[in-house]
């Protein structure tokens, strides 16, 4: 199972409210690329595919497709602001290693 942070469902909420249409949820996956061998995939989505596993948060929809639950299972996705700057931020247990810009990672 996936988990979001109370302050990533509500940045995601706020994002999604200003689309137009607006979109059914939001998608996470791991994608191929990167210098690790993959990385976090993030968009919004009109609806869930036949291999999706649903899951929700409040009114907040989001789907994974099975083949990235291999190794999204037990992650946690929050939402920091840094001095660095802002963005969504994944806690993944699955992860062996990073890169050192740490955009990608090897499972």
């Amino acid at each position: 199972m996936i988990q979001l942070t109370e302050t990533a469902v509500t940045k995601v909420q706020e994002i999604l409210g200003s689309q137009e249409p607006k979109p059914a949820g939001l998608r996470i996956a791991v994608v191929g690329g990167g210098c690790s061998g993959f990385s976090y995939s993030m968009a919004f989505e009109n609806s869930p595919g036949m291999l999706d596993k649903t899951y929700s948060f409040g009114e907040l929809k989001v789907f994974v497709h099975q083949a990235s639950m291999l190794y999204l299972d037990g992650a946690e996705v929050d939402y920091v602001e840094t001095v660095e700057g802002d963005g969504f931020k994944f806690n993944n247990p699955n992860v062996k290693s990073t890169c050192g810009c740490g955009s990608s990672f090897s499972a």
